[in-house]
C-alpha cells in the first residue's frame, strides 16, 4: 500500500514558517510536521510514501536525503567520502520515498494526477502535508473496501479555537473551552482512492472542487467519520498550539 502526501502548497497563511520552507517542513517538537505524518502511518505498516513536492521541495529533498546522517551517529571517512552509519534508524529504516516534483503552483488535483506513474494501478492512500490525527487507519481502508466506492474521505469535527457560551435571557447556562464543532462533517483529508479516481482529473483541477463534487453526485465518495483527534496547521498560531501540545507530552496525534 502507497500513500501519497501533497507536500507543494506555498502555505501562504503561514508565512512566518513558510518564507523560509515548505510547510511540511515545520517543525513541531523538533521534527517536521511531515515526519509526524509519515510516523502515523508507518505505525499502521504502511511505509511506502509518494511525496508531491513543489513549492521549495528542495528542502524536503534534502531533508530525506540527508536523514540517515543527521539522525544517527555515523563514522565519516573524509577523504573517501564513506559513511557507516553506526546504530539503526529503528523505524523509519523501513520506510521507501519517492520524491516527485509537481510544480511549483500546481493544484492538488494537477500534482496527484502528476504522480499516476508510481502508483502501481492499485487501491492507495492520500493526505495533506499539513494535518495530523490518531485516525486508525487500517480501519479507514477496511472501510473503504466495504464500501466497494473510488474514493474514501476522512470526516472530522475539529475544534474550534472560540469559546462556546449557552445563554437564555441574556445569562450564561454554560460555557465550553474550545469545543467539538457540531452538525456538519467537513474535509479532513487522509483518503483512500481507488485508480478510477485519475479519470477525475486533470493538470489544472483542485482535487476538492469539482473531483470530489463529482463523485458525491456520482455515489462514488464514501465518507469515513472520524470522531476522535485532528488538526491542521493554516496559521502561526495553531502551529504554536501543536507544539505546545507536543510539549504537553500528550499530543492528540498520538492518542488511540
Amino acid at each position: 500500500m502507497r500513500v501519497v502526501l501533497l507536500c507543494g502548497g506555498q502555505g501562504t497563511r503561514l508565512r512566518e514558517e513558510t518564507e523560509f520552507r515548505p510547510k511540511p517542513m515545520v517543525e513541531i517538537g523538533g521534527r517536521p510536521i511531515l515526519w509526524h505524518i509519515m510516523r502515523h502511518y508507518a505505525r499502521h505498516d504502511v511505509n511506502d510514501f509518494v511525496l508531491c513536492l513543489g513549492y521549495k521541495g528542495d528542502v524536503i529533498r534534502r531533508w530525506i536525503l540527508d536523514y540517515p546522517v543527521m539522525n544517527a551517529d555515523v563514522r565519516v571517512q573524509i577523504g573517501a567520502q564513506k559513511i557507516e552509519p553506526l546504530q539503526p534508524l529503528h523505524e523509519e529504516s523501513r520506510w521507501s520515498v519517492t520524491l516527485a516534483e509537481t510544480g511549483a503552483v500546481t493544484p492538488t488535483g494537477g500534482r496527484l494526477l502528476r504522480v499516476r506513474r508510481y502508483l502501481d494501478r492499485e487501491t492507495f492512500m492520500c493526505t495533506y502535508g499539513d494535518g495530523v490525527s490518531n485516525v486508525n487507519l487500517s480501519a479507514l481502508l477496511r472501510f473503504h473496501r466495504e464500501r466497494g466506492r473510488i474514493a474514501t474521505v476522512t470526516g472530522v469535527r475539529p475544534f474550534t479555537r472560540f469559546g462556546e457560551l449557552q445563554v437564555r435571557d441574556g445569562m450564561a447556562l454554560g460555557f465550553r473551552e474550545k469545543p467539538q464543532l457540531e452538525g456538519g462533517w467537513v474535509n479532513g483529508g487522509f483518503f483512500v482512492f481507488e485508480p478510477r479516481i485519475f479519470d477525475y482529473l486533470n493538470d489544472d483541477t483542485t482535487l476538492e472542487r469539482d473531483p470530489l463534487e463529482r463523485l458525491a453526485a456520482e455515489g462514488e465518495l464514501a465518507v469515513f467519520q472520524h470522531e476522535g483527534y485532528w488538526a491542521a496547521m493554516d496559521t502561526y498560531r495553531e502551529a504554536q498550539q501543536l507544539n505546545e501540545e507536543w510539549r504537553s507530552g500528550r499530543p492528540g496525534w498520538l492518542e488511540d
